[in-house]
């Protein structure tokens, strides 16, 4: 994160509210989204008289994760403002689902008074623990400060700010007592805190990328494996160059779809439960792995059982990641290299030129990438020509694809749509594809959707979810009514949590208590495009198959806040790899 030095943050004598808000004015800060309460309006009132946009939200998860799509579409850190107690324990899954997926997210709580803690005031955390709001978010945040002067508040912003985009992002919490916005910091401890700048990470050094070359030169089945950290520009330039010039094929995790396009012809898809046939296979088979960026997930990894995605040994692992916990911590390594992975690509890509300037040619490879792709994409397209009303799933996503620009935006929710989208969705190398990932967090996709149009005001940014996912966040419409935002929420609607309901259906021949019904037993699904109007939104009903396509075309065309809700049946993701849950449902453990 670059951001300018400021002058001074402050030049006379402000309480602590004010001082935080001109911080944050001076870290280049333009949008803060959060909720009231009687622990924060102080910085509510500070706020009021900047040129900082504060983005009212209805529920504190809403705005947590409209934050965190924020900080995704736009590169910048996302700040989140909350209230003691359930006001900040409700934005918990938000922070979380932030923090697992590497989202750099400053988490700002108000707490009870100081001179209160532990004496039970209205709202804190102490039945158990005296004053431990803040160790509610500590397993999952990078740091979390507790101020406890006024006069340490602009030092411990600077430094939430800098442990938030350093090294491998992440969330942060910085908890204030609610005392403390509104004393007043003296003169002379009003310091200008040194802003945060973009430090160079380290590299690979000491001949590795040499090293790497060689090994990768040397191969006969040699795999890329990306994960959510390469992202730079000039890193996946270099990273086709190199696999272009060697002919390595380029495998991704959930977090990788739409690194590199997926049109490119060395691009042979996701691995894990949802990945191809072909890229688990090529996996398990490949000789030399290097992992860039990932920690291979159980859901990229199949559980990480070896008869069918990864199989390390006999494969080499090569890993590089910015983040040492992740070195090794699924598959042994040959060589495990802490290093920011935009910047090793770089290095290796230079060092293989230099060892190999003639490259190596893989035709064969390539056709069967070509014609296992083209099956891909022509499957879903005919499954998706299908007129079948409530529509099938593939349909759904084929007039997505035929009718959004290029440059969309999918944000997706969890089930189908997430999935879905990541299977078998041929994303245009303009578009962007963002997702929970580590979380996986069902409500995600509605209140995200808002601050990823924030970020991106130009661009169509569709929020693709579920039924029970739009349930989970129905604040998210009048929010984006009120920021006047143009998102358009597509609810996939099965009147069921569809995935858990195959699941169960699938190990136990029932769905109970995982499917919607009224209380005759039919199925039943609240009429969300007639809430989306009554929000002032805009909601379009889907009637029959030829209806969605007209009328996502209308919506984005008008640039209003839309919700379309389409019928949808309930089939399964098709699942070529495996999921160790299944063996649990039958009694099969593997401890």
């Amino acid at each position: 994160m670059t951001m300018q030095p400021a002058e001074s943050v402050v030049s006379s004598r402000m309480t602590g509210a004010e001082a935080l808000v001109a911080q944050l004015e001076s870290y280049g800060v333009e949008y803060v989204f959060g909720l009231c309460g009687h622990t924060n309006i102080a910085v509510l009132d500070a706020l009021s008289r900047s040129s900082i946009n504060f983005v009212i939200n209805r529920h504190e998860q809403a705005a947590a994760h409209a934050a965190d799509g924020y900080a995704r579409a736009s590169g910048k850190p996302g700040v989140l403002l909350s209230h003691v107690g359930p006001g900040m324990i409700n934005a918990a899954t938000g922070v979380y689902t932030a923090a697992l997926d590497s989202v750099p997210l400053i988490a700002i709580a108000g707490d009870v008074p100081s001179y209160y803690y532990g004496r039970h005031p209205h709202q804190e955390i102490n039945l158990h623990n005296n004053s431990s709001q803040a160790d509610v978010y500590r397993p999952f945040v990078k740091r979390a400060w507790n101020v406890e002067r006024v006069e340490d508040l602009p030092r411990f912003t600077e430094r939430a700010f800098w442990t938030a985009t350093s090294g491998r992002p992440g969330a942060v919490l910085l908890n204030v007592p609610m005392d403390l916005f509104s004393r007043e910091l003296p003169a002379s401890y009003i310091p200008s805190p040194p802003l945060p700048q973009e430090s160079p990470l380290p590299g690979l050094g000491n001949g590795v990328a040499d090293q790497i070359a060689g090994i990768l030169a040397s191969a006969e089945r040699p795999l890329f494996y990306l994960g959510g950290g390469v992202r730079k520009k000039e890193s996946l330039s270099a990273l086709v160059d190199l696999a272009e010039h060697l002919d390595i094929p380029i495998a991704h995790s959930l977090m990788g779809k739409g690194a590199v396009a997926d049109e490119h012809p060395l691009v042979i898809g996701m691995t894990g439960f949802w990945g191809l046939e072909l890229t688990n296979d090529y996996a398990r088979n490949a000789d030399v792995v290097l992992a860039l960026g990932t920690r291979f997930a159980e859901t990229d990894s199949s559980s990480w059982m070896p008869e069918y995605t990864w199989q390390m040994p006999p494969t080499r692992l090569i890993q590089i990641d910015i983040d040492p916990e992740e070195i090794g911590r699924n598959y042994p390594v040959e060589l495990g290299i802490v290093a920011d992975v935009n910047q090793a690509v770089v290095e290796i890509a230079k060092s293989v030129h230099a060892l190999a300037p003639s490259g190596k040619d893989r035709p064969e490879l390539r056709q069967k990438i070509a014609e296992t792709r083209a099956e891909l994409w022509a499957g879903t397209k005919e499954r998706g020509s299908s007129d079948q009303f409530p529509l099938r799933p593939e349909r759904i996503l084929q007039d997505l694809l035929e009718t959004l620009p290029n440059d969309a935006i999918l944000v997706t929710d969890v089930g189908w749509n997430k999935n879905g989208v990541a299977q078998c969705y041929k994303l245009p190398k303009e578009g962007k594809f963002i997702t929970p990932g580590g979380a996986s967090t069902m409500g995600f996709g509605p209140a995200a959707a808002i601050g990823v149009q924030i970020a991106q005001p130009d661009r169509v940014v569709v929020a693709l979810i579920g039924d029970g996912g739009m349930s989970a966040q129905l604040p998210s419409v009048p929010t984006g009514v009120e920021q006047g935002v143009p998102v358009i929420w597509v609810v996939m609607n099965n009147k069921a949590h569809g995935t858990i309901a195959d699941l169960e259906h699938s190990n136990y021949g029932h769905s109970f208590g995982t499917t919607f019904t009224d209380p005759s037993g039919e199925p039943y699904s609240p009429d969300f495009a007639a809430y989306a109007r009554a929000c002032g939104a805009d909601g379009y009903s889907i009637g029959s198959a030829d209806e969605f396509k007209v009328a996502l075309t209308k919506a984005i065309e008008s640039r209003r806040p839309a919700l379309l809700d389409v019928p949808m049946v309930n089939e399964p993701v098709p699942t070529p790899g495996h999921w160790n849950i299944n063996d649990i449902y039958q009694g099969r453990f593997f401890d």
